[in-house]
């Protein structure tokens, strides 16, 4: 049986989306970090449902373009979480930073599950090392990373320990 049961969950229409990669991303980031067993879900929506999530959820009246809930964690024995992506949001930020709407959802995805996982990105030496982790990743999974200083990732994004009524 496998330790890791990722599940992708695709809402959108907009973008052509490889769910296999995302697996293997998800995947890759609970190794790395010695996650031991988890089960992640991953959910590709448009902005007007993100907007929604993020409303509900935080109480924040915008759409973002990333969302991301632990539900439950157990040090690194077992992590289960949710981490929600907006494509309409990479397709429209892609161009400001010089990649591909696929690379800008890539981000997306590493960076929340880099909050399921532990990290946080509220102070600047916080966000540093986040933003060290997320070029690690980029790597990793050989995504090619924009120009130098073009780019300050989840500039938007959210976090959330678990979803509120």
């Amino acid at each position: 049986m496998d330790a890791y049961l990722i599940e992708v969950n695709n809402q959108q229409v907009s973008l052509s989306i490889d769910e296999d990669a995302i697996t293997r991303a998800v995947r890759t980031i609970l190794i790395n970090e010695q996650i031991q067993r988890a089960q992640i879900s991953v959910a590709l929506v448009d902005d007007p449902t993100m907007h929604d999530l993020n409303r509900r959820y935080l109480d924040h009246d915008y759409p973002t373009d990333v969302l991301s809930f632990v539900l439950e964690q157990q040090g690194q024995a077992y992590l289960e979480g949710e981490i929600i992506v907006s494509t309409d949001t990479a397709i429209r930020c892609c161009t400001e930073y010089h990649w591909s709407a696929t690379q800008e959802l890539f981000l997306y995805v590493i960076h929340g599950m880099l909050h399921l996982v532990g990290f946080d990105d509220t102070e600047d030496s916080l966000r540093t090392e986040m933003r060290l982790r997320e070029r690690h990743y980029l790597q990793a999974l050989n995504i090619e990373f924009p120009p130098e200083s073009t780019i300050d990732s989840s500039q938007g994004s959210e976090s959330s320990g678990e979803p509120q009524p």
